[in-house]
């Protein structure tokens, strides 16, 4: 197997593990010959690379993620990674200090955003 080919398994093992096999399986579904290549990058290179390097343990990571998704309005995104975060072990309490956190550096419109995307993930895991 080649060394792309290795890093997509890798890559696509963790997004697995993270996101869970129902998201990752609706995304592939909607895959098609646009989207393919952008799919295959996120995997190899996101998934692959980032998330599997051994500096930061994955609730860490999700910390990070959720405060990036904050700051850049991602909040589609954001619903997504509280999934993982959960996933990733964090507890209800740190995601919502991660949020009282992104209200300081990121501001209170955003983190206001933020904390009904993450309410509502929350009221769906229970």
């Amino acid at each position: 197997m080649s060394i792309d080919g290795e890093r997509h398994a890798e890559g696509m093992r963790t997004r697995r593990e993270v996101l869970g096999d129902a998201h990752v399986d609706r995304a592939e579904a909607r895959k098609d010959a646009f989207t393919e290549d952008f799919q295959d990058l996120i995997t190899r290179y996101a998934w692959g690379e980032i998330w599997t390097r051994p500096g930061l343990d994955r609730r860490t990571r999700s910390c990070i993620t959720l405060t990036a998704m904050v700051a850049g309005g991602h909040l589609d995104e954001l619903a997504m990674h509280v999934r993982a975060a959960l996933r990733n072990g964090l507890t209800r309490e740190e995601i919502k200090e991660v949020l009282l956190q992104t209200a300081i550096y990121c501001g209170v419109p955003a983190a206001n955003s933020a904390f009904a995307v993450a309410q509502r993930v929350l009221a769906e895991q229970e």
